[in-house]
């Protein structure tokens, strides 16, 4: 199995295989609305603006499983990031990410890249993946990793 093995629901429910994004960088981020960290979204907003011409894709999963921070449905998380923070890069319905229930992809995240000492449980909300051309998961970052703090990493990718 690889990155583009796996088939997302689009946050208004249409299905999408990652083997669209095949030959782009990506950063995939488990997201939230009402969280210590949702102002990222604009630093990730401005990276995918800086980056989206030379083949830099965010993917945004909203998630519910940290401090209920996410508690929305699709269009009202949609909604939010539209009109809170001008997000234009693609996001997909709501998911879990840890547990019995966690959804494939990021099954396969946390086996390719696990955190801290090891563990390949997501900590938090906003924790980012960073994945090259070829599909390769290269790098996993913490939730107090800025956007603007991986910048040279997603350059040296593109």
């Amino acid at each position: 199995m690889n990155i583009y093995d796996y088939e997302v629901a689009t946050i208004d429910g249409q299905h999408k295989s990652l083997e669209e994004y095949q030959g782009k960088v990506l950063l995939i981020v488990n997201t939230a609305s009402k969280c210590g960290f949702t102002p990222q979204y604009k630093g990730l907003e401005a990276l995918y603006q800086q980056y989206k011409n030379q083949g830099l894709e965010i993917l945004g999963f909203p998630c519910n499983q940290f401090g209920h921070q996410e508690p929305g449905n699709e269009t009202e998380i949609q909604a939010f990031c539209s009109s809170t923070y001008d997000v234009s890069f693609p996001l997909f319905s709501k998911i879990e990410v840890n547990g019995n229930h966690a959804h494939p992809l990021y099954q396969y995240l946390k086996d390719e890249q696990s955190g801290i000492l090891g563990s390949k449980k997501i900590k938090w909300n906003f924790t980012k993946f960073l994945v090259d051309r070829a599909g390769k998961v290269v790098k996993r970052y913490a939730p107090t990793n800025t956007p603007e703090s991986i910048k040279k990493d997603i350059e040296q990718l593109l």
